[in-house]
């Protein structure tokens, strides 16, 4: 069975710091370029990082820069996301998608999401 699979999240206070991992099954990522997204309640879906299928490009939102790294393990079929000195707005459902290139036009693969709740 084809699946991505997020694990990792969970209450974290402001400040603090989480790694999300993205793992795949039955499938590999070596031929697949990741993207992290994020949903919090009552807004929409955006964007958070992506790397290539080398990791030759790399990607990251303007509100996740300099806090967040994106890095890949193709051995272990995993995608990470560290993320540091989480704020409040960081709070969110994190989800992983896979895409055969940065240039394809939509998704193959979407993991179930993972919580991520930032609060004192």
């Amino acid at each position: 069975q084809l699946q991505l699979v997020e694990s990792g999240g969970g209450l974290v206070q402001p400040g603090g710091s989480l790694r999300l991992s993205c793992t795949a099954s039955g499938f590999t990522l070596d031929y697949y370029a990741i993207s992290w997204f994020r949903q919090a309640p009552g807004k929409e879906r955006e964007g958070v990082s992506c790397i290539s299928r080398r990791s030759s490009t790399i990607e990251y939102a303007d509100s996740v820069k300099g806090r967040f790294t994106i890095s890949r393990d193709n051995a272990k079929n995993t995608v990470y996301l560290q993320m540091s000195g989480l704020k409040a707005e960081d709070t969110a459902v994190y989800y992983c998608a896979a895409r055969r290139s940065i240039w394809s036009s939509s998704y193959d693969y979407w993991g179930q999401g993972t919580q991520v709740t930032v609060s004192s």
